[in-house]
């Protein structure tokens, strides 16, 4: 019974529904409860002003002159209460009664009402009044409201009692409102069956979500939940999908990164393995300085290598590139100043493009840096190294060329791979220029480099010139502190 009934109560859908429909239930008691007062309050109101209409139509008649003698048009009590009751009619549920000397003479009820001879002590209250009053008792008959006017005519004395019983209207009312309720709960349970069967077509994208989350493993993080329509459950479903892709390819990267470190420090290792073991039977202190400063290169290289590999990965995060105004002519000059001092060549800055970019100032500097590396690395002392940018239509272009060995155009889509090395390249960890790549698509641009060209090689990075509002913004309009330098 518990384990049902925890069952139940876990069940969203139901959850959802069954607060909807007691909130509605809630919400209709209350309109019917409000509804009944009203109607109760209207019909206190119409036997308030039938009991008023009835006495003053009475005593409109006891103070009635002759036109011409303007004596009394009745002689006692008796004579007003056989004219008024020869042609009165009770309305529904109330009864007329005339008494005279204490004595019941004329009474007229509706079907509804009840007979004064029923109501012993309500009659002698009655009586006993010797002044107009207006009321209400409860009764064994139910609730009665009563006006009670005592008369005198011609030294006769009397009372006129219009007493109303509302019983009948008000069962009517409690009926109306019941079949109202009656109405009402079928339509709530109506709408919760239909309310029912809607909520699993909007929760079913939620229950995808939930089969698939028991299903999927690290392993395999490559099943999605089919997402249809716009709803919020389908929302949900799709943020669900958009985060297996980052979970996976984090997860990717993870492995790629292992496995690039598993393939690329193999070699290194083994060379500082066997000459830290030749180092132990070597005697000769230059041989042993030597394998001390070949250890040493090879501890450095994989630092590198670590750390490139390192920046491949962090490329995944959303927070690789810090984005800023870069004002690309000022942003040259700094890294033309950088650059100069890496190698003794004949640099030469050709002046930037003036305009102002959103971009990641340090990233963008660092890929340049690497062509700069690699210019110096492959090219002569004699060489010279030009550094420049350009807005090519759309695109602002940055560049660096070289009076070096050059690539081939074999290998000019494949320098900018990992691990991928030109026929032509030294030996190097080949992780350099997938940096550059990797820096160039985080801005949304392209890294290339131009095979054959006559200087030798000219790589360049191309990015879109357009601020993430569509504009682009002239040096001449850009603020001054929006001029800010490469980091």
């Amino acid at each position: 019974m518990r384990t049902w009934f925890s069952r139940v109560l876990g069940n969203m859908r139901l959850r959802i529904l069954a607060t909807t429909a007691v909130l509605l239930a809630c919400f209709f008691a209350l309109s019917l409860l409000q509804q009944r007062g009203t109607l109760l309050e209207r019909l206190d109101d119409d036997i308030s002003t039938q009991l008023a209409g009835e006495t003053e139509e009475l005593l409109l008649l006891s103070d009635g002159r002759h036109p011409q003698s303007g004596l009394p048009l009745f002689e006692d009590v008796a004579s007003l209460f056989e004219f008024y009751f020869r042609g009165e009619v009770p309305d529904e549920g109330q009864t007329l009664m005339g008494f005279v000397d204490g004595r019941l003479v004329h009474e007229e009820l509706h079907v509804d009402a009840v007979s004064a001879t029923e109501l012993p002590e309500m009659t002698a209250f009655w009586l006993s009044q010797e002044v107009p009053v207006h009321g209400g008792r409860v009764t064994p008959h139910g609730e009665a409201r009563y006006a009670v006017h005592p008369i005198s005519v011609g030294g006769q004395e009397g009372h006129f009692v219009v007493a109303s019983f509302p019983r009948a209207e008000q069962a009517a009312i409690d009926a109306a409102i019941g079949r109202d309720a009656l109405f009402q709960l079928s339509i709530i349970a109506l709408a919760s069956a239909l309310g029912y069967g809607l909520a699993g077509r909007v929760l079913r994208p939620l229950r995808s979500l939930a089969e698939m989350a028991r299903t999927i493993s690290e392993t395999d993080l490559t099943r999605r939940i089919p997402v249809r329509g716009q709803d919020e459950a389908s929302q949900i479903a799709g943020a669900f999908n958009d985060m297996l892709g980052r979970i996976e390819r984090a997860f990717s990267a993870q492995r790629e990164f292992l496995d690039d470190v598993s393939h690329e420090l193999r070699a290194p290792l083994t060379v500082i393995r066997g000459h830290l073991e030749l180092l132990d039977l070597e005697d000769d202190p230059l041989e042993r300085a030597a394998t001390t400063v070949l250890l040493t290169d090879e501890i450095d290289r994989m630092n590198r290598m670590v750390e490139d590999l390192l920046t491949l990965a962090r490329a995944q995060h959303p927070d690789f590139l810090k984005v800023g105004d870069v004002d690309v002519a000022v942003w040259t000059e700094e890294v033309f100043r950088k650059a100069s001092v890496l190698c003794a060549r004949e640099w030469e800055l050709v002046p930037g493009a003036e305009v102002v970019i959103q971009a990641d100032a340090q990233r963008l500097t660092q890929a340049v840096m690497q062509f700069a590396v690699n210019a110096c690395q492959h090219s002569g002392a004699d060489a010279r190294v030009r550094l420049g940018s350009v807005v090519d239509g759309q695109d602002l272009v940055m560049w660096l060329e070289d009076d070096g060995r050059g690539v081939a155009a074999d290998d000019a889509e494949r320098v900018f791979e990992r691990f991928q090395r030109g026929a032509t390249e030294r030996r190097s960890s080949g992780l350099g220029l997938s940096i550059v790549a990797v820096i160039a698509r985080s801005h949304g641009g392209t890294a290339r480099v131009v095979p054959a060209h006559p200087r030798g090689a000219r790589f360049e990075i191309v990015l879109p010139l357009t601020a993430p509002d569509g504009s682009t913004v002239p040096v001449e309009e850009a603020r001054p502190e929006s001029r800010v330098p490469a980091a």
